[in-house]
């Protein structure tokens, strides 16, 4: 797979995209790309059109399919981005940004919940 040089991304974005993939040592020529037709709302443009986006990486098993915009060229960006985001999960969590922001989350909700309430201790 190539990186998309010329898109709809801004340059800040993609170049961004770029360094993670580098840090991460994510051999792009692994990954499968494929263009598929979407499901869904949309009608006959969505119908006709293979816009939606399927990547995968077999070294870990990774499928990602990316449906949400109506442009390939941001689907296919999208895809990418959420492939590097599973693949960081798995191989460096502690950098992930995503794992980062569970945490905040699940600690935000533990707050909110106070103590006694839910929990899995026993009375």
């Amino acid at each position: 797979m190539n990186f998309p040089e010329r898109s709809d991304i801004t340059p800040r974005k993609a170049q961004a995209l770029r360094e993670r993939i580098a840090r991460l040592g994510v051999d792009l020529r692994l990954v499968e790309e494929q263009f598929v037709k979407g499901g869904g709302k949309g009608g006959q443009k969505i119908n006709k059109t293979a816009n939606a986006v399927q990547l995968k990486y077999p070294p870990l098993g990774l499928v990602v399919r990316c449906q949400r915009e109506r442009k390939r060229s941001v689907n296919r960006f999208l895809a990418l981005r959420e492939l590097v985001d599973r693949i960081e999960l798995r191989v460096s969590p502690g950098t992930s940004e995503r794992a980062a922001e569970w945490a905040r989350l699940r600690k935000r909700k533990e707050r909110r919940r106070g103590p006694g309430e839910g929990g899995t201790d026993a009375a």
